[in-house]
């Protein structure tokens, strides 16, 4: 499952992994724009993603970092959202929990890490191999989150892990060695 935090407008997209084939199972967003009350929408964040956990019973999560910008108070509020979202899913069993900056997301997507959300919702449809109607370019983004984790955790030399290489992944998986 991924993630696209925010307090106004929050992401979800959930794949299902078929041997090594991503393949689209749903996504949606949680549009917050019309509660005041900063907690309670903490507690929507924390409901709704617990709903989606049941629903769908995602082993990992991957979610969007807060990106530092000119405003403390946003990054601060973005890191009470993803923290609502976390706790949700720990909660629900997840024990996987990676996070991505905005634009790894959309250079493991799209190959620009400064692609516009059309662009990655564009890509995704034909990775995917679906039609992307979303209401709100969030929960695309959510989508393109999981997909780039699917990306990185696939590749034994994806630097999502540390990196490290042929090396790194020898080192730690000694049971795939032929003797």
């Amino acid at each position: 499952m991924g993630i696209d935090p925010g307090t106004n407008l929050l992401g979800f997209g959930v794949l299902r992994i078929v041997g090594r084939k991503p393949e689209y199972v749903d996504m949606g967003v949680l549009d917050l724009r019309k509660e005041k009350d900063a907690y309670v929408k903490l507690q929507a964040i924390y409901d709704c993603i617990t709903q989606v956990c049941k629903s769908y019973h995602p082993d990992e999560l991957a979610i969007e970092s807060p990106f530092y910008g000119k405003n403390a108070q946003v990054v601060l509020k973005l890191g009470r959202a993803q923290g609502a979202a976390m706790i949700a899913c720990l909660e629900s069993g997840i024990t996987s929990v990676t996070e991505y900056a905005p634009r790894k997301a959309k250079e493991a997507i799209v190959g620009n890490g400064a692609a516009s959300k059309e662009q990655v919702q564009l890509m995704l449809e034909k990775t995917l191999g679906v039609k992307l109607q979303a209401e709100h370019l969030d929960a695309t983004d959510a989508l393109a989150i999981a997909l780039c984790h699917h990306f990185q955790t696939a590749n034994p030399l994806a630097a999502a892990k540390g990196g490290g290489g042929w090396e790194k992944f020898i080192r730690e998986h000694p049971e795939r060695l032929k003797k």
